[in-house]
């Protein structure tokens, strides 16, 4: 897979940038002022809150398996998505989870900087403006216990200006998680597919469109995203692929 941005041309790019930069920013004084880079603090470049140095030591996504989005020698499917094929159809990542992505995604997920949020988003946009649209999109649900805790959605902040800046509908309230389940991160793979067995169903009088794709922030093992796929196409989907903003290589 190779990472959609580098196949446009960097008038094409930038068009596209100042597009989602006037989207992702709700505050009109932003679009008065220059911003600053999230990750350093500098002067940062026009339509993104990164400076020049960081958006050009992102991570971007390069050659990945098409069904789990595992980097690559070339674009392919790996052994083991032949072996066992997922659920998930594709899956495409923004970038790897490496640095300036590395300390982004916590600020914004655990620490309430939705503005590394937008950025994210952006990146996530740039990235997948090139694919083909889904029917919908779905942001992977928080369950109710954690939003609280949290305030907010992660998933779905990165769903809502993602879906507006490439005109794709954004279904909520559809996919639910049926049961708290412990933090992903303090498990490891087996025990992962365990204790997100089962934790998503679609609501009872929700239509499932035949394409749709789940939006998440990062993707390790996969076990969340299989789960969450596997209740939307025993509902009624044809095909679910997920947009990832990092993979955990």
């Amino acid at each position: 897979m190779s990472v959609a941005v580098n196949q446009r041309s960097l008038p094409q790019v930038d068009g596209l940038r100042a597009r989602l930069g006037f989207w992702l920013r709700n505050d009109a004084s932003r679009l008065l002022w220059p911003g600053r880079c999230l990750a350093c603090r500098a002067p940062g470049i026009a339509g993104m809150d990164l400076c020049a140095a960081c958006e050009q030591a992102l991570p971007r996504m390069p050659n990945a398996c098409l069904r789990c989005a595992l980097p690559l020698p070339q674009s392919g499917t790996c052994g083991m998505c032949r072996r066992r094929p997922p659920p998930l159809q594709e899956v495409h990542a923004a970038c790897l989870y490496s640095a300036p992505v590395d300390r982004l995604l916590p600020r914004f997920k655990f620490h309430d900087d939705l503005a590394a949020g937008r950025l994210l988003s952006q990146l996530m946009a740039e990235s997948f403006a090139s694919l083909p649209s889904p029917d919908a999109l779905i942001a992977v649900p928080l369950h109710t216990g954690r939003l609280r805790s949290r305030g907010y959605d992660q998933a779905l902040e990165l769903a809502r200006p993602l879906a507006r800046a490439l005109r794709v509908p954004l279904l909520t309230g559809v996919l639910e998680r049926t049961r708290a389940t412990a933090p992903q991160s303090e498990r490891a793979a087996a025990a992962r597919r365990r204790n997100v067995r089962r934790a998503f169903a679609v609501r009872r009088d929700a239509a499932v469109p035949a394409h749709v794709v789940l939006v998440d922030d990062v993707m390790t093992t996969g076990a969340t995203l299989h789960s969450a796929a596997e209740a939307l196409l025993r509902a009624g989907a044809s095909r679910v692929d997920a947009w990832v903003c990092a993979r955990v290589p």
